[in-house]
Order: structure tokens, then C-alpha cells, then sequence
């Protein structure tokens, strides 16, 4: 297996490793529905403030705490918003790959352009 077949996000490690994670969270969500949807996508705010965190702490930006994390823990933490965006996503439609997927299409197709890799 190669690296980049390990790290790419339309691989289907990940998506079998998104619906695994899927799958036990809502076995032992305490809220369903919508409120369970609704605090599903709240936890990538959550996460968003962990990488802050995390920041924060490798620069010594608090003066009162100093440097109290790694850039890899801040490594870390934007793996952990990724999992969690992609859980949010499929939780929303069964389909994440195939929504995932075009979306980055169009993202890179009007960043890089029509030369871009698809």
C-alpha cells in the first residue's frame, strides 16, 4: 500500500474507517434526529477549538501556561476535525464519498483550473 493511497481522503480505507466511526456513534448517540444531527455537526466546533488550542500552546501564546504543545499534536487535532467533518457528512447522506468527492472536484477545478488532477 502506498503512502499516498493511505492518505487520500476518497480512499476506501477512509471511507470504511468514516462509517465504522459512523456506525458505533450513532449506536450510542444518547440524542437522535435532528438534535442528534445538530450536535454531531457541533462537535466539529469543538474539535475546530482544540486545534486553536493546540496553536495557541506551540507558539506560547498564553503567557501564563508558555509552550504546552507539539506542531504534531496540531497535526493531530486537524486529523481529528477531518474525522469529524466526514462523520458530520455522513451522518447527513449515506453518500459522503460520492459528495465528498464531487465537491473536491469542483473546489480544485476552480482553484487549479481545467489542468487540474482529477
Amino acid at each position: 500500500m502506498t503512502d499516498e493511497h493511505i492518505s487520500s481522503p476518497t480512499s476506501p480505507d477512509v471511507w470504511s474507517a468514516v462509517d465504522a466511526l459512523w456506525t458505533w456513534l450513532d449506536g450510542a448517540q444518547p440524542h437522535g434526529g435532528r438534535e442528534g444531527l445538530l450536535l454531531r455537526v457541533l462537535k466539529l466546533a469543538e474539535e475546530v477549538g482544540e486545534v486553536a488550542q493546540a496553536v495557541i500552546g506551540v507558539t506560547g501564546q498564553n503567557p501564563r501556561k508558555g509552550v504546552t504543545h507539539t506542531w504534531e499534536e496540531v497535526q493531530g487535532e486537524l486529523c481529528d476535525v477531518v474525522i469529524t467533518a466526514l462523520v458530520a457528512l455522513r451522518t447527513l447522506t449515506p453518500d459522503a464519498r460520492g459528495v465528498f468527492t464531487r465537491h473536491l472536484e469542483k473546489v480544485t477545478a476552480r482553484s487549479l483550473g481545467p489542468s487540474a488532477p482529477r
